[in-house]
This record gives C-alpha cells, structure tokens and sequence, in this order.
C-alpha cells in the first residue's frame, strides 16, 4: 500500500500542478507585456543637454522625465517606459500605441503658447497659464475649440484693457504657438520650426476672468493636441536624439505569430525527443518543463517585465537548456544502471553524482547573462533577463522538481527490474563485480582517439582562424546601423516586391538607396538601409507616405554614430568581463589551468563565428552580442561538463606517472561525457532550427548566430579546451616526474598549481 501511495501522491502532484496552471495561465499570458517588437510603437534615446549652460544633474533628469510623462499622460499611452540611463541620458519607449506619428510629435515639440498684440509685442505666455488649465472643447455652434485656465485674471483684465484701446482693425489679441529648443534632432539638417499662427480675436472690452475660449479652424483631434502639447509644460532642458525605433504594428503581429509559432515546434519536438530516448525520466522532464515555462512568464509578470522577440527566444532557449540538468540526471542513472545497480540505488547515484556539473554549469552560464544585461541595450536587457529567470528556475523545476518527482516514480517500487523504463536495454547491463563504478563503462564512443589526434584537430581549428582573419580583413562585417550609425526601413506588404520596385519607390520619394533586401516567406518584406541620419520629421513624412501606399506603418530605426561606438563599445566590455568572470569561478571550484583552456576555446568559437558572419555577409546587429554571449554561457556549461568528469576520473587515481595515463583518463572523460554533449546540442539545434525557419526575420540573425555557436562551442568541448588542458599538464608532467593526485584532492577546488 505505501508503494502504490507514492504513485497516487505522483498523479495528484501532477493533476494540481496542471490545474493550477490551467486555471491561471490564462491570465498570466493577459498581463504579459508585449515589447515593440511584438506590438507595434516607438523607442527614443535622448541625450539631455543644459540650456544654459547649468550642470545635468540627478534633480534635472527627475524634471525632465516628469516633463516627459506629463506629455505621454495627456496622450493616454498605456504603461509606458521612461527611463534615465547613466548620467545624461533618457530612453522613452512607448509601445501598442496606434498614432505613432501624433504621440512622437507630441513628446518632441516644446510649444510656449503666447498672447501678443499686432505689433508682435509678447502680453502673455505659458507660464500665465494654470497647470493642466487646457482642454479641448465645443461652441455654442459646436465647433471645435481650446478653453484655457489662466492663473491672474486682474493681468488678463490688465492686457485686453491696452488691446481694446487700440483703433479698430489693431485691437487684435494675436495667439501663437512658439517652439522653444527644447527637443533637437540628431541630424545636422534639423531646424527649428517657426511659431504657428493658432488665431487673432479683437477686442473691444476689458475681460477680467481666467478663462479664456480660443477658436478657429480646427478639427476635434488638432483641439485634443494643441490642449496635450500646452498641458504637457515646457521641458527644462535640451534632448537631442541619438537613437529612435519605430515598429508598426502589423510587424508585431506577424513577428509575435512566427516566433511563437516556431517556439511551440522546437519544443514538441524537445517533448517528443526526452520522451522516446529518456522515457519515465523524459516524461518527467516534460512535466517538469511546461512548469517550467509557467513559471517563467508568471515570474517575467511579478517583476513587471516587457516581453521582447529576443527575450521570446530567451524562454524558448531556456528550455533547451534547462532540459541539460534532467539528461546530465538521466544519463547518469543510465550509467549506474548499465554496471548492474538497481533503479533506486541508480536513482540515488545519479542524482547525487550530476549535481556538482549541473551547478558549476548554471553558475557559469548566469555569469553570462548577468553581463548582458549590465551592458545590453533595451531589448538585449530583455533576453538577460528571461536568461536569468530561465537558470533560477531550472533549478527549481529541472533539479529539485524532477527529483522529487522521478524519486516518487522509483520507490514506488514499480519499476524495479524495469531498465527499459530508462531507456537501458537488458543486453547491455554488466554485473558490479565486471565494472566496480560507472567511470570503467564502456562507450560507444571508445575507438575515438581524441587526444592523440589533437594536433590534427588543432591545425583544422588554426586554419579556419586563419582563414577567417583573411576573410575578416577582406570583407569587414556587414555591420547593421546599431554599430555603424544610420536609418533603417522596413516594409511589410501584402504582395511580392522585388528590389527594382522598392528602389524605384524610394527613389519617388526621394530617398534612393542602393542597399536593398527582400525576405518574408512571401519576400513580402523589404530592407533599406542609409548611412545617414534621418531627421524626426523625415521619418514622419516617411511613415505618413509608406502608410498610404501598403497600407501599414514601415518599421524606421535610426541611429547615431554616438550610440553605435558605444554599443561597440560595451560588447568588448560584456565579453572581457563575462571571460574573466568565468576564468574567476572555474579555478575556484576546479582549477586555472581549465579556466584558461575553456576560455581559449570559447574565443575559437566567437572568431568562427564572426568570421562566417563576415563571409556570409549576414548583418551584425545588436542581437548578435546577445547570440555571442549566449554562446559563451553555452560553450562554458558544455567545458565544465567535461572537466567535471576529468576532475572525477582524477580523484580515483594516486598517482599518474606518465602521459599516457592521462590521455586515458581525458579521453575516458570525453567519451562519457559525448553523448549527453551530443542530446543537449540536439535539443539546442531544435529550437535554434525552428526560429531560423520558421521565426521572425527580426530574430534570423540572431537563431543563425546561435546555430554557428552551438557547432563551434560542441566541437571545441570536444577537441580543443580539454586537448588545451592535457598538453599544459603533460608539460607540468614533465618538470614534475609525477602528477600526485592524492596529495592535492584537498587543494582541487583552489587556484594552486596541481603540478
């Protein structure tokens, strides 16, 4: 009876589990806040400059953003993101709003609303007016109209009293619209506007009152702007634009479509995979991921996080990688099993044995993700974020969950002298007293010589290099505006185009290019590319043309050269630091020699990389940092897998007296460790496929980027870091005389020489 409760605590653990999230998932996916990536909207950066000179400073930043939000609130933008980024700069993101155009004009123009006389003489300005004093309003004949709040109505008095004492045909109150130099754009040709004429009333009485009817030719909507824009108040400094992005929203919708669309394949075919190779473990896993993926998105809600299409493919990759931690379990099981132990002694050993390589394997890959978000941008910040999420939680779900619900499974007693139910056929299981532990098993891996071939396997890698130096040299990176400042248009089109029709279009607009690319499962979608910086109200005329020809609002990223060496900048940076973080951390828990060896082979991996990039000519955008440092976290986690296992084949051993015993027990390592290597790259290699088929083009660089690197990053764990490894030992070796395991067990997780 207790053995069959564990089965029915199994199923009711589950049943809750699922029911809870069936209850609420519902809503947890209506609070999920889409980027502009996913819905449509703009992104400003904005660089805050004095305007006389006073210093920029905590307290005029704070003005300045409540400045701003008063603008947005008059608008009615839903949630939206104003925030300072180091000591002079502001980033605005306002996403799903529908007029992009009204709200980006709003936010950029600094109208002082002044009363003067035909003389052009100033009676009255904005500072007259009482704060949040304008409304949009109807006449008796119910045309539109502007009511105003004044704060003194004896000045009021003061002012119609000298205009109602001019002659007839002067005693005009002249209303005017001034723009102040408060909101610059980044490009040279930007000029500011001139004041707009809003109306002339004459007046032939004294008025003492504070409000004040303002009409003419005006529609409702201009009446609703023209009240926002003199609300909103003047800003107290000047901003000038050193990045923008404008998504419309039609773009969100296919992209939020394609990319989730692509997610669910990659991860049924991870589902089907654990389920047909793993079995009771596989099925454990999956249960153990759909949690994983609820809590993902629940957590993502709490923190009040914006979902991005990076950030998408953030939990997609996520799950790929938390399912590492349930095959490091499985295979391990596997292993015990193999020498004959019986399921739950299995169970205990495998459990017990993965945990070191699951631990040092997230470390290393949070190291990762803790860097890219300090150094990434808006977006970038995103998928750090769900990676972070992603590795806190696997250890929640992956570690703790798919233990204790695996543990139930087994001491059920059910499954006892049932290996298949492991995925371990009977033939292939040895009695304890042929293999004392799991580390003497044979692999199907064991006529692979890795070490003694290492030489070849290094000439193949310092060839490539080589070659892609070269080709690095020749033909540069195709660098996207992110790195090399410019404009960026994207159309989306209900038909086919081709490049001769886009350029003849934008030749008719007066915006001719020569950089030109068609994609879309449809070649529905067209590229064009500037080196110049458009001005804000270029890209408005832009969007007003593009919207009345396709029917929808074109996607316009503009970039200064500013922010393009930064970001250039701050990917030098996150890779130095993410490098010495993780050099840090494995001579602490294993030793430096195999912190330098997993370094020099996660270097190999990014310079393939960015030279397959470069003969590709793919464009390298700011996601491709997000790839590379993804890859990094990848590559680690894969090199610690293996020097966990080197480190344990080491701790059966006194002694090792010459090369030779060495290169057995590196290659014994790579061979146990090559297909768990081999099943995690596999399950990777699903989602990554999935985005770069069938994802948003958005996100193509990005799934192609991460393809590279998980080749790289395998064949390195492979050939490179742990070879790197064996031949600084094997010189240490040769000083030494003798490698006394024994003496330095207690010094193994230090920085000391081992040598």
């Amino acid at each position: 009876m207790k053995l069959k409760s564990r089965i029915f605590t199994f199923v009711l653990v589950v049943a809750v589990l699922f029911a809870g999230m069936g209850a609420t998932v519902q809503g947890v996916l209506k609070d999920v806040k889409l980027g502009l990536d996913l819905q449509g909207g703009f992104e400003v950066l904005y660089e805050v400059e004095p305007l006389n000179g006073e210093k920029i400073t905590k307290d005029v930043l704070t003005d300045t953003t409540t400045a701003l939000t008063n603008r947005i609130d008059q608008f009615g933008v839903s949630e939206p993101s104003i925030q300072v980024e180091g000591e002079n700069r502001i980033r605005v993101q306002l996403a799903g709003i529908d007029d992009q155009s009204s709200a980006r004009e709003l936010l950029s123009s600094t109208a002082n609303l002044s009363f003067r006389d035909v003389n052009d003489n100033l009676l009255l300005d904005g500072t007259d007016l009482k704060e949040g004093g304008a409304a949009a309003s109807f006449d008796q004949q119910n045309r539109p109209i502007v009511t105003l709040t004044l704060k003194d109505a004896a000045k009021f008095a003061e002012v119609t009293q000298k205009i109602s004492q001019m002659p007839p045909g002067q005693n005009l109150l002249v209303v005017w619209l001034d723009f102040e130099e408060g909101v610059d754009s980044y490009a040279a040709e930007a000029k500011k506007p001139d004041p707009k004429f809003i109306s002339a009333a004459a007046v032939d009485q004294v008025l003492n009152t504070t409000d004040v009817m303002i009409s003419g030719n005006f529609t409702v909507q201009e009446t609703k702007d023209f009240a926002s824009v003199l609300n909103a108040g003047a800003l107290p400094v000047k901003l000038t634009e050193v990045y923008s992005t404008s998504v419309g929203a039609q773009f969100g919708e296919h992209a939020l479509s394609a990319t989730v669309y692509a997610g669910l394949i990659g991860a049924a075919l991870i589902f089907l995979f654990l389920l047909f190779y793993y079995r009771l473990p596989g099925l454990v896993a999956n249960i153990t991921l759909v949690v994983y993926i609820y809590l993902n998105l629940l957590i993502f809600v709490l923190i009040n996080g914006v979902l991005t299409l990076p950030g998408i493919a953030g939990i997609v990759l996520g799950i790929a990688m938390a399912v590492d931690a349930n095959i490091l379990t499985a295979e391990r099981i596997r292993e015990e099993l193999r020498i004959g132990k019986t399921v739950k002694q299995a169970f205990n050993e495998g459990t017990s044995s993965s945990w070191s390589a699951i631990l040092d394997a997230n470390v290393t890959s949070f190291i990762a993700a803790i860097v890219l978000f300090f150094f990434g941008t808006s977006s970038v910040k995103g998928f750090a974020t769900i990676l972070v999420i992603s590795i806190l939680v696997s250890f929640l779900t992956a570690v703790w969950g798919s233990r204790i619900l695996l543990g139930l499974l087994v001491k059920s007693g059910y499954f006892d002298n049932k290996p298949g139910w492991f995925g371990v056929k009977q033939s292939k299981i040895h009695s304890i007293e042929e293999n004392k532990s799991s580390l003497d098993l044979t692999t199907a891996f064991d006529r692979f010589d890795f070490v003694h071939t290492r030489k070849r396997y290094f000439t193949i890698s310092i060839v490539l290099i080589l070659a892609g130096m070269i080709v690095l040299g020749i033909f540069k990176l195709n660098l996207g505006i992110d790195f090399s400042s410019g404009t960026r248009v994207e159309i989306l089109a209900d038909e086919q185009l081709t490049e001769e029709q886009v350029s003849d279009y934008m030749e008719s607009l007066g915006y001719p290019s020569d950089d030109i690319s068609i994609s879309g499962e449809s070649n529905n979608i067209a590229a064009i590319q500037y080196k110049e910086e458009f001005s804000q109200q270029e890209i408005l005329e832009l969007k007003e043309e593009m919207h009345a020809e396709f029917g929808a609002d074109p996607n316009v990223s503009a970039v200064s050269s500013i922010v393009g060496q930064e970001l250039v900048k701050n990917a030098i940076y996150a890779l130095f630091y993410a490098a010495i973080g993780i050099i840090i951390y494995v001579a602490i828990r294993f030793e430096w020699r195999m912190g330098v060896a997993a370094i020099i082979g996660v270097l190999h991996d990014i310079i393939l990389m960015v030279a397959i990039f470069s003969f590709t000519r793919f464009e390298v955008d700011v996601t491709f940092i997000a790839a590379v440092l993804t890859v990094v976290g990848y590559s680690i986690n894969d090199k610690i897998v293996t020097f966990d296992r080197i480190r344990e084949n080491l701790d059966r051993v006194k002694k090792i007296e010459d090369a030779d015993e060495l290169a057995t027990i590196v290659n014994k390592s790579l061979r146990q460790t090559l297909a768990r290597s081999v099943n995690i790259v596999l399950n990777i290699a699903f989602v990554v496929i999935a985005l770069l088929l069938f994802g948003a083009e958005a996100i193509r660089n990005f799934s192609f980027a991460l393809f590279l690197g998980l080749l790289a990053g395998t064949y390195s764990s492979i050939y490179i870091s742990a070879q790197l490894w064996y031949v600084i030992m094997k010189k240490g070796l040769k000083k030494q005389g003798t490698l006394d395991v024994e003496k330095k067990k207690k010094q193994w997780g230090s920085d000391e020489p081992m040598v």
